[in-house]
């Protein structure tokens, strides 16, 4: 049970919701965007989110949106992860999906919700970083779309009130050969110790993490040691992990040094797979 009374609302369109945003921040109300509510109903049980009003975009078309359109797709931020997963459209992306969480909380989860969330792991995004993404987000003042790179730094810098509207995707990445390692502490279905996700380019390896450091990476100067061929795997690996931008997580899950020797084997297995597709 939440323990606090709040407003609910649900818009038809996108300049409603920016509009109830705007007056409900004026009543003092801290609104809210809100799409599967799976990490705002947790956090709010717990004491450790409150406000006095969510928007709810599940009902505003541009946001359900799942389709190919000018050699790209695009997916609405309100689509579950369970429709990415079962749709398939970018094998990456369904195989990063269904592994958070477990199915019955995937049918709730947005793919805009996991992206904005709090929580640090955020995987959907690493296939969105991999095959730069656009993200179109709109606010009071306008509608833009914009490199995901561009907009991401340590988490996507939006405005309190911009709403994602969109991912759109080059079908040139969609088939790409990748790869998908997490690892956890104990089940299958848990926050990771390192989730990996990785493309192959005619060759050219792109990588990102999550629950390595407290947010996702990929790192352009970590891609160009990994694909430096004339240099043994392992020293490129350790330089690798030497070059990692941010700390490393220390906490209950595991150390950083045992996260690095995890990392260690995920790159060494990656480096192999990738040498047997070429």
């Amino acid at each position: 049970m939440i323990p606090f009374d709040f407003e609910y609302y649900k818009p038809d369109t996108i300049e409603d919701a920016i509009q109830l945003f705007n007056k409900l921040e004026l009543d003092g109300k801290k609104p809210i965007y809100y799409g599967g509510g799976t990490e705002f109903i947790s956090m709010a049980r717990m004491y450790n989110k409150y406000t006095g009003a969510v928007i709810d975009v599940k009902g505003i078309p541009e946001c359900n949106v799942f389709e190919f359109k000018n050699d790209n797709l695009i997916i609405g931020s309100a689509v579950t992860l369970t429709k990415i997963a079962e749709e398939n459209p970018f094998p990456l992306l369904s195989l990063t999906v269904k592994r958070i969480a477990d199915h019955t909380i995937q049918d709730k989860i947005t793919l805009g919700g996991n992206l904005m969330g709090t929580i640090i792991y955020k995987e959907a995004i690493l296939p969105l970083l991999l095959s730069n993404s656009e993200i179109v987000v709109q606010g009071d003042i306008c509608k833009k779309t914009l490199k995901i790179m561009d907009l991401y730094d340590k988490k996507l810098q939006l405005a309190d009130d911009e709403i994602i509207i969109q991912v759109i995707i080059d079908k040139k990445f969609l088939q790409l050969p990748y790869s998908h390692v997490k690892r956890t502490k104990n089940e299958k279905i848990d926050y990771p110790l390192i989730t990996m996700a990785a493309l192959n380019d005619n060759g050219k390896i792109s990588v990102a993490f999550s629950g390595l450091c407290e947010h996702p990476i990929r790192s352009i100067d970590i891609e160009k040691i990994l694909n430096n061929n004339s240099v043994s795997k392992d020293k490129r690996i350790k330089k690798s992990i030497d070059n990692i931008p941010y700390e490393i997580l220390h906490d209950i899950s595991g150390s950083s040094e045992y996260r690095k020797f995890i990392l260690y084997g995920m790159l060494y297995e990656l480096l192999n797979k990738f040498e047997e597709v070429s």
